[in-house]
């Protein structure tokens, strides 16, 4: 699946205060690769920033004033993102900012377009709970240089969390095998006949199936149940 890592800045913390989003920057993710192809654009919220957000992002309304407003990028936006799974860190904040301006100009809510969102702070409180989970902690973490992180931008802070995503989510592919064996080799094996080898089959000690109990509890804790080993015998 087609993945986009978002990230937005805002005026301040509320849409339903009127605070309009000024930033946006999405960049994609296939095979977990990171492609080159993004998309990057500043807004005219054609209103002030709050004290408060603008000493983070550092975005004045005299930077802005010549910026392009939300309606006049939303369809180049919409066909960016169409039919990706969205990665976000906090996700309800800028989704519910983006369902905002998406009302404003008569488009449909966010997860009409797209296949599905993913809320990396939500996944980094499960994998490190009690733990900070904010970006900056992600990237100390999980060893990422953020120095270049003096403000907060959106395209920057895209490019961290998607390095943050891949890193937390290493080693998943491993769980799906892709074998590109040409046909001839697939097809002596699967005629090996097994039995005929007399194989011998050493069964388990109690202190061995011990640990292994021991180690899929803690999978199943820190992949949040979704250990495939309990799954498959669940079902016999």
């Amino acid at each position: 699946m087609r993945q986009i890592v978002l990230d937005t800045e805002t005026t301040g913390l509320e849409y339903k205060q009127g605070h309009r989003i000024v930033e946006i920057a999405a960049m994609e993710i296939c095979n977990r690769q990171l492609t080159g192809n993004h998309f990057h654009q500043y807004l005219n919220p054609e209103r002030d920033s709050d004290a408060g957000a603008l000493q983070v992002h550092g975005l004045t309304r005299e930077f802005l004033e010549d910026k392009p407003k939300f309606s006049e990028i939303s369809q180049i936006f919409l066909d960016f993102i169409h039919d990706a799974e969205l990665i976000i860190h906090n996700a309800p904040f800028d989704v519910g900012f983006l369902n905002h301006e998406l009302g404003l100009v008569k488009h449909q809510p966010l997860d009409t377009c797209c296949a599905e969102i993913t809320d990396t702070l939500k996944m980094a409180k499960e994998l490190h709970p009690g733990k900070r989970n904010n970006l900056d902690a992600l990237c100390e973490r999980y060893k990422i240089d953020n120095s270049r992180r003096t403000l907060h931008g959106a395209l920057l802070d895209a490019e961290l969390l998607a390095e943050v995503y891949l890193a937390m989510t290493r080693g998943q592919e491993a769980l799906s095998m892709h074998f590109d064996l040409p046909a001839d080799v697939i097809d002596s094996a699967a005629a090996c006949d097994i039995a005929s080898l007399n194989l011998q089959v050493l069964q388990a000690t109690e202190a061995e199936c011990d640990q292994h109990a021991k180690l899929l509890m803690q999978i199943e804790k820190e992949s949040n149940d979704r250990c495939v080993w309990n799954k498959i015998h669940s079902t016999k």
